[in-house]
């Protein structure tokens, strides 16, 4: 993937309706950070990124299933390759592949992102049906099921990679630290989403910065308890699995590792 860059229960260049609402937590949940934070990590490219050019036609992808965390992670850094540079292949979405799909399906990576409409994985990542096994929550939040659907994907399907996808801007993210700040309450369930990521609210940033801060802190803390996991924490030991953080970036297309 790419190294170190962030929506939430509320989730660039489109013009974004604004409701005046009365206090700066519920602004941050129903804007969906809006403002995007300025302040990227320091990161490294999940590939290079060559200039930008002209779709091409889509092209058949090879039948081979990526068998290993490695092989991997380098079809899904090839994927946002593609698609942070408009050479979209929209792969196996042909009759043939939705036919073969109805007796049963393989895919090679489970990814758990964040519910934010501009952050579709399979999208991100130039996949198709049968590729990815998403999981989605706000803020990449984990809870029995979330839990209980990811090891589904790396047990029962032999899946050898789980991609925690945080994003730029996650809406999330700022709702916490806007709550965690003025101390006001969060509407119904959405609290306990912010209760879940409080405890990685970077408390020695202010700002964009922190809220830039605890989307990666976030990121980290969903990837280090997954893999502490016995089950998933076996497979990681034996090379079988490999369990990673990784940001998007709203303005570049990017993907890259959170380490």
């Amino acid at each position: 993937m790419n190294s170190d860059r962030s929506a939430g229960p509320t989730s660039a260049s489109i013009a974004h309706k604004r409701f005046a609402l009365p206090s700066p937590a519920r602004r941050a949940l129903l804007r969906f950070g809006l403002t995007g934070a300025a302040a990227l990590g320091t990161t490294a490219a999940l590939g290079t990124t060559p200039a930008a050019a002209a779709p091409v036609a889509a092209t058949p992808t090879s039948t081979r299933r990526p068998g290993t965390p490695e092989e991997a992670l380098r079809e899904l850094a090839a994927g946002n390759r593609r698609w942070r540079t408009f050479r979209e292949r929209h792969p196996d979405e042909s009759p043939a592949v939705r036919q073969s799909l109805t007796s049963g399906q393989h895919p090679f990576a489970v990814v758990l992102g964040c519910i934010d409409s501009r952050v579709p994985p399979e999208l991100v990542f130039d996949q198709g049906l049968g590729d990815l096994m998403t999981v989605r929550s706000a803020g990449e939040v984990l809870d029995e099921a979330v839990l209980g659907s990811v090891a589904y994907g790396v047990l029962e399907l032999d899946i050898p990679l789980v991609v925690v996808l945080g994003h730029q801007s996650c809406g999330a993210v700022k709702a916490a630290v806007a709550a965690d700040e003025s101390g006001e309450r969060l509407p119904a369930h959405i609290q306990y989403i912010a209760d879940q990521i409080a405890p990685n609210i970077d408390r020695t940033q202010q700002g964009d910065a922190r809220v830039n801060s605890t989307i990666d802190a976030n990121i980290r803390a969903v990837r280090t308890r997954l893999a502490a996991e016995p089950d998933l924490a076996a497979k990681v030991s034996s090379g079988e699995l490999a369990i990673v953080g990784a940001r998007y970036e709203l303005d570049t297309y990017r993907v890259h590792r959170v380490v």
